[in-house]
């Protein structure tokens, strides 16, 4: 017989000033229950402590328990944080994807690069996609409570027998009742496609599209991005890299659908990620065609964006904000975005000809060739191809090169690394395109 897991939350810090303290809770002691419910983790947490009438059972450091009444006003915090952001352990993946891209990466770098997770909660938080193969019916029911959204899921496909050989786990095609149940709740859902050359593209892209359109209106957006492939692939299920050819294709069967549906729903769903758009040779799609960025976080629509956005900051930049002095700046980038770069400094340099700009397209020799966007970019690369150039007063990184809120890259390397490397002054621009223009004229604080 299964013994019933016990949720108990050991109090890291105890913010001053807050109800918390002044009620004498400490770091060390223990949270057992709010209003007699236990607390399974940071959603159970947050929806029983939001009401203005509480009592908190807490076990002090010596085994004493304290039963607190506390009145407060509605949604007014505690002041008590815990260990982990979720109160729980990540929950970590199941699966074995063909194309999952930590398999393919080489040993020997940091840890936390190698955990796979697969957290709905992580998804609601952070945005991450989850594949739902380890949800159970009680964390769809507790999505559905607390009215968790957006719930971001990875589908790769419909076809069921298709998912599970794409995600080595023979429970992987099971979650439709679970998207049903999340949808016909109302909880809001976006989507993403791995397109894989042969397996799940074609016909089967054709199905999957069809499939997810009965989701609507609660799955607001699909996004359809190519497969990564790194050199570090010995072993592994075979893949193709997709050709020009095939990106054209894909395009045409998504903008195809795209104009079959947004007269009914008023939304275009279906989207290929920039990659698609590059690699075929053709033009970004127009900015309404995005339905407002729903999959930044996916590359569909960034470069678009970054455009625009860097357009309106140029054209409301006064002549007077800008010094009449020479400025040199470098910007270096993945291969992936360098051209549309090149457009946007083009466009300063025009408006401002004192400022001379370089920008340079980083190979990703760490990984491969193939791998041609600036997230995945090392120091060592980095450094390697530009240790020779004339880097000039300052060397432009966009954030998604570096670990979040850290000055590290994949690598290990850091910032400071890089300046003493290149002997060059490096400033990390934050995405949007006022930090880039302001950052390349020279006026941001």
């Amino acid at each position: 017989m299964n013994k019933k897991k016990s949720f108990e939350h050991v109090i890291r810090s105890v913010l001053p000033g807050s109800i918390a303290e002044e009620l004498e809770i400490e770091p060390g002691d223990t949270l057992l229950s709010v209003n007699d419910h236990e607390i399974e983790d940071i959603f159970d947490y947050h929806y029983y402590t939001n009401e203005e009438y509480l009592t908190v059972l807490i076990r002090k450091a010596d085994g004493e328990e304290w039963e607190l009444e506390i009145e407060k006003e509605f949604e007014e915090d505690l002041g008590i944080e815990f260990g982990s952001s979720l109160m729980d352990e990540y929950r970590s993946c199941r699966n074995h994807c063909i194309f999952c891209f930590i398999d393919q990466m080489p040993k020997g770098m940091r840890d936390t690069l190698y955990f796979k997770d697969d957290d709905s909660r992580l998804s609601f938080l952070q945005g991450n996609y989850v594949t739902l193969t380890n949800m159970s019916d009680h964390d769809i029911e507790r999505i559905i409570r607390y009215h968790l959204e957006p719930i971001n899921i990875s589908f790769q496909t419909t076809n069921p027998e298709l998912r599970c050989k794409m995600l080595r786990n023979r429970f992987a095609g099971n979650i439709f009742t679970k998207v049903r149940a999340l949808a016909d709740a109302g909880i809001e859902l976006n989507g993403q496609i791995v397109l894989c050359k042969g397996i799940n593209d074609g016909e089967e892209l054709e199905r999957s599209i069809r499939d997810l359109t009965a989701y609507l209106p609660s799955l607001r957006s699909v996004s359809v991005v190519p497969v990564g492939l790194s050199k570090f692939r010995d072993g592994l299920y075979p893949l193709e890299a997709f050709t020009a050819e095939d990106a054209g294709a894909v395009i045409d069967q998504i903008e195809a659908w795209q104009e079959k549906l947004y007269p009914g729903y008023g939304i275009h769903f279906i989207h290929a990620s920039d990659e698609w758009y590059l690699l075929a040779g053709r033009p970004l799609p127009e900015e309404e065609r995005y339905d407002g960025y729903l999959q930044l976080e996916n590359g569909v629509g960034m470069l678009r964006l970054l455009m625009e956005e860097s357009a309106s900051a140029l054209h409301g930049l006064a002549v007077d904000d800008v010094s009449l002095c020479g400025r040199r700046v470098s910007i270096a980038t993945g291969r992936l975005a360098a051209p549309f770069i090149r457009e946007i400094t083009g466009s300063i340099s025009h408006t401002f000809p004192q400022i001379q700009v370089e920008v340079y397209p980083i190979r990703n020799d760490f990984f491969g060739e193939s791998i041609t966007v600036s997230g995945l970019i090392t120091g060592q690369d980095l450094i390697c191809q530009l240790k020779d150039c004339d880097l000039g007063d300052e060397l432009l990184l966009p954030c998604n090169m570096l670990r979040s809120g850290e000055q590290v890259f994949l690598d290990d390397l850091t910032v400071a690394d890089a300046e003493r490397a290149l002997q060059t002054k490096i400033r990390v621009v934050e995405s949007g395109g006022q930090e880039f223009v302001r950052a390349v004229t020279g006026t941001l604080s």
